[in-house]
């Protein structure tokens, strides 16, 4: 330690004992290690969000200012109200017609051409109809063989039909109840028995029905010029004994602008990474710094800035000289990205863009290098160390940093897998996760159709019933990219 505790001279200091000195250093990193543990958030680690807990504030921002309005909409805000339907189409219209006038109490006559028209929203008593198909059974007269009626082609050959097939899927693809959620809810709302086996059962059945689209929106995926990639913990039981060593679970997300395609498996792996993007795909991709992408060129890389920022935070939130060095790559950060907001809106062109960005980009790289190049002693768990050696890291992708300058369709950020993610990260915590490689390969297929009908606008409940019918009549299934053109 090149100076004294805070408190302690520099004589004093120089008089200390060298055991004692050592030991003041080494309690001192280790109290700054604490202190940065215990500052960890979502805002300068790789945190969830979720896990800051309610009222989290990052240290040292400042209190938002009070504006002084009231609150509601403001003046000027524009009002937003339902809109009424054409009285023809509400399944009862009821005239109140006044009979006296309120001011003198003579009596009124006629009719009001344009009277004001209030309208009350409400839905009937649901109840599940059920349709009973008897098959007789006969006895030859000639022969004593007994003849048993068969189903119509086109009946339904279990319990269920299309419609509350697909509803299951759609309360645990897109509203994320778990089993026992959704029984309840169809218990209660809609007055159906169904027993949670039942309800796997439907869901295993519904994902074989999605299985080729899903392989035809993976391949097609794995064609496009740029996709974000990322992953997040999702536990995988061992009901099917496919998982005895009890392996974490980790799904993987690819995402473009009109397909998202989910993976779970038991590996985080760059040979996992390989299979989820393909060994094809020549495009860039998008992702974070973790080390399962450094098989890929730099120059198909994007290293997302939101985690670059993370780290630029931490580094800003230590003592000493890397809050220097912090508060120095957080400034350059906020300059690039000014300019790159100012090109997404339409003030600059992309020639711009790049003059602009290209002083900040030196700078940020001289200031990188400038800490690297300081160093620190091997073995080292100062947060000086630390600062070094996440300078060290994100000048191994450096060029990485830039591809976004390079392409107009590559993204800085990558929001759009993380927001992908996090309805599936939802789910995870209202269902603990799946039981089974079959429950796995279930949740990625409903993930992959209903996240992707999101982002094309679709009728998610139709599509599935769509689905469920080709599958049970033989026909080809519908398409995730009949809107992706």
């Amino acid at each position: 330690m090149s100076f004294p505790p805070a408190g302690i001279t520099d004589h004093e200091w120089d008089a200390t004992p060298p055991g004692v000195r050592a030991l003041v250093e080494q309690l001192m990193s280790r109290i700054a290690q604490l202190e940065e543990q215990k500052g960890r958030s979502s805002r300068n680690s790789s945190k969830p969000p979720s896990s800051d807990g309610n009222g989290f504030k990052p240290s040292g921002e400042e209190k938002r200012k009070a504006s002084g309005s009231k609150r509601g909409g403001q003046e000027g805000h524009p009002g937003a109200s339902r809109n009424l339907l054409p009285s023809e189409q509400c399944k009862e219209v009821i005239p109140h017609v006044p009979t006296t006038c309120r001011g003198c109490g003579e009596a009124l006559c006629g009719e009001d051409p344009d009277p004001h028209r209030h309208q009350v929203v409400d839905i009937p008593k649901i109840a599940p109809f059920v349709i009973e198909h008897q098959l007789h059974r006969l006895i030859c007269p000639h022969c004593h063989t007994t003849t048993c009626a068969e189903l119509p082609v086109g009946v339904e050959s279990g319990s269920f039909g299309p419609q509350l097939s697909a509803m299951v899927g759609l309360l645990g693809g897109t509203y994320h109840l778990s089993h026992r959620k959704v029984r309840s809810l169809l218990d209660q709302v809609l007055g159906v028995e169904i027993s949670t086996g039942s309800i796997n059962a439907i869901r295993c059945r519904l994902s074989e029905s999605l299985a080729t689209l899903v392989e035809e929106a993976t391949d097609a995926i794995r064609q496009e010029k740029v996709a974000h990639l990322d992953e997040t913990g999702g536990p995988i039981g061992n009901a099917d004994g496919n998982n005895p060593g009890k392996k974490r679970g980790w799904l993987w997300v690819m995402v473009t602008p009109a397909l998202t395609v989910f993976h779970l498996a038991l590996s985080r792996s760059g040979d996992m990474a390989r299979q989820v993007l393909g060994e094809a795909f020549a495009g860039v991709v998008v992702t974070d710094r973790w080390g399962a992408y450094n098989w890929l060129p730099l120059h198909r890389r994007q290293i997302c800035w939101a985690h670059i920022k993370r780290d630029f935070t931490a580094m800003a939130e230590r003592s000493g000289a890397s809050a220097q060095v912090g508060q120095r790559l957080l400034k350059l950060e906020k300059q690039l990205f000014e300019q790159w907001h100012r090109w997404r809106e339409g003030q600059i062109n992309r020639q711009e863009l790049k003059t602009f960005t290209t002083p900040i980009r030196q700078e940020i790289e001289k200031v990188l290098h400038q800490a690297s190049d300081l160093g620190f002693v091997k073995g080292e768990k100062t947060p000086w160390a630390s600062t070094v050696r996440s300078c060290r890291e994100i000048l191994k992708v450096a060029p990485a940093l830039w591809t976004f300058l390079e392409h107009p369709d590559v993204e800085p950020t990558n929001n759009a897998a993380e927001r992908a993610l996090r309805p599936a990260v939802i789910h995870r915590k209202l269902s603990y996760g799946v039981q089974s490689q079959r429950g796995a390969l279930c949740q990625s297929r409903l993930l992959t159709v209903t996240t992707s009908l999101k982002q094309q606008g679709r009728d998610v409940m139709a599509f599935l019933v769509d689905a469920w019918e080709a599958h049970k009549n033989g026909q080809p299934a519908p398409s995730l990219l009949s809107q992706c053109d």
